[in-house]
């Protein structure tokens, strides 16, 4: 067995969005590596301490988890608060966890402000999405750990059976 997966917990099953749900993600290879005990369950968000559910968060305008990561972007909540300071705790706390159990790979949601790696919404609250990484997602690539979306599992149960 080459690696462990970081999985946003939402995709296992675990009601912890912002809005109080799952999204669990049925698919034959979770559970083989589920068997296989390869799993490393985690939401960034809960965490760095945040409830649930929460106000809905979004990048700000045009900006992407990278930007967060260099200053220069802020996450904020849709009443206006900035919550930057947790979704890098949140973030640094996702990093520590791969490292510590050997995650090699992530499969993380798509579309969230921490989580998102091929798209993000846009910061207007509107449902409009733009190309980006979440938070983090930036930080797990900037470290090495190879990201995947919940659509790209094919690709990632791909890449891990090469690399055995």
């Amino acid at each position: 067995m080459t690696g462990k997966i970081l999985v946003s917990a939402c995709l296992m099953g675990h009601a912890v969005r912002y809005d109080g749900r799952a999204k669990p993600l049925l698919h034959p290879a979770i559970d083989r590596w589920r068997e296989e005990g390869r799993l490393v369950a985690i939401c960034p968000e809960m965490s760095a301490g945040m409830v649930v559910p929460r106000p809905p968060a979004e990048i700000a305008v045009g900006a992407t988890g990278e930007d967060v990561l260099t200053g220069t972007a802020r996450v904020m909540e849709i009443s206006g608060g900035d919550i930057t300071d947790g979704f890098l705790r949140a973030a640094e706390n996702a990093l520590a966890l791969a490292q510590e159990t050997g995650c090699r790979y992530a499969l993380l949601i798509d579309g969230s402000p921490s989580c998102g790696s091929s798209f993000i919404y846009d910061g207007t609250f509107s449902g409009e999405k733009h190309p980006g990484d979440g938070v983090t997602a930036a930080l797990l690539k900037r470290a090495g750990v190879e990201v995947y979306s919940d659509r790209e599992i094919d690709r990632l149960a791909v890449r891990i059976a090469a690399a055995e």
